[in-house]
């Protein structure tokens, strides 16, 4: 079963407009529409993409089933899948936009789970030191894309998408993982950063609000020149 679902050449020939810029990423909370954008991204710019985890991942379906004794097996796969990517970016020589990043990993969604009490504080350290080790030998994104979602928004997207094993999510969890990512962007210094207000979007549906974001992404790559 593989790590993580990549596709490594368009089926087009490349437009890639920036050349010289290696990797995008958009992160958000779960339902926030990283996916959704990352297609659209990719086909506009021609870029190819890594996708996260889900379809492949042997762990997720049982960890909403049983959190507590999942969470460290989910976290581990992510963890290793995204520097996976991240490697395979660097060492490349095409732009790739990527589907949610090494650092959500690190600091939303771990700490998240063992302030729950769903990961104990053994585990959470061990993991903490992993990630500490595996993003001293990466570089951050070119180009952080932050889609910034309400609750609401959330979980008319979960409910739309109806994921089986997304049927017993929360809305404390929902609300837990949103204040984590709220305080991890307000100090995000790595690099260049595009915050998104998604509520009153609809890029998958709208091609006003797509050009819109097409236009905010093409203006923040020029300014890496």
């Amino acid at each position: 079963m593989p790590l993580f679902n990549v596709r490594e050449k368009m089926d087009q020939p490349s437009t890639n407009q920036f050349p010289n810029i290696k990797h995008v990423a958009i992160a958000g909370n779960i339902g926030a529409g990283k996916t959704t954008l990352t297609a659209q991204l990719s086909k506009h710019f021609g870029w190819d993409v890594h996708y996260e985890s889900t379809d492949d991942n042997p762990y997720l379906s049982d960890f909403y089933e049983d959190m507590q004794r999942w969470a460290f097996n989910l976290q581990i796969f992510f963890l290793n899948s995204r520097y996976q990517q991240v490697l395979r970016i660097l060492s490349g020589d095409r732009t790739v936009i990527q589907d949610r990043t090494i650092y959500e990993d690190a600091y939303i969604f771990a700490p998240n789970l063992h302030d729950m009490g769903l990961m104990s504080t053994r585990d959470f350290q061990n993991y903490f030191q992993l990630f500490k080790t595996m993003s001293s030998q990466i570089q951050p994104p070119d180009l952080l894309i932050y889609l910034r979602a309400g609750i609401p928004t959330l979980v008319s997207h979960i409910q739309e998408r109806g994921r089986d094993y997304e049927g017993n999510m929360s809305l404390d969890y929902l609300k837990r993982l949103n204040e984590r990512y709220e305080n991890w962007i307000s100090t995000y210094k790595e690099g260049r950063l595009l915050i998104i207000h998604v509520d009153n979007m609809d890029f998958k549906n709208n091609p006003e609000d797509l050009g819109e974001i097409i236009n905010q992404v093409g203006a923040e790559l020029h300014g890496l020149f």
